[in-house]
């Protein structure tokens, strides 16, 4: 018997993160609202309930593609974490035509 990671999965209008083993093709449903949930990968770290901000942002990256998946030692990389970063790597994309996901995690914006 072969144990599987877990890996996170989000439900953002009930603001709740779960981890639940990783099988492709199939949807994980959220157990509060029964909607589908958002696969984020292994190394999230949700936001507390209470921080809308937090969830806000989340949304933001969720919907541009961005995922957290662990790189080969270092994680997933940079992930703006307040509205402000997130306008700010918006505004240059909008500016250099680079692709939003590719922009929002950008560790610094020139």
């Amino acid at each position: 018997m072969s144990v599987r990671a877990k890996t996170s999965y989000v439900c953002l209008p009930c603001r709740a993160a779960y981890k639940q083993e990783y099988a492709p093709g199939r949807e994980r449903v959220c157990p509060r609202c029964a909607r589908v949930m958002v696969h984020v990968g292994s190394a999230f770290q949700p936001p507390k309930r209470r921080d809308a901000a937090g969830w806000r942002v989340l949304a933001v990256l969720l919907h541009a593609g961005v995922r957290f998946h662990k790189g080969c030692c270092c994680g997933p990389g940079y992930r703006p974490r307040t509205i402000r970063e997130v306008k700010e790597r918006m505004a240059y994309a909008r500016r250099s035509g680079e692709p939003f996901a590719r922009a929002l995690v950008r560790a610094e914006v020139p």
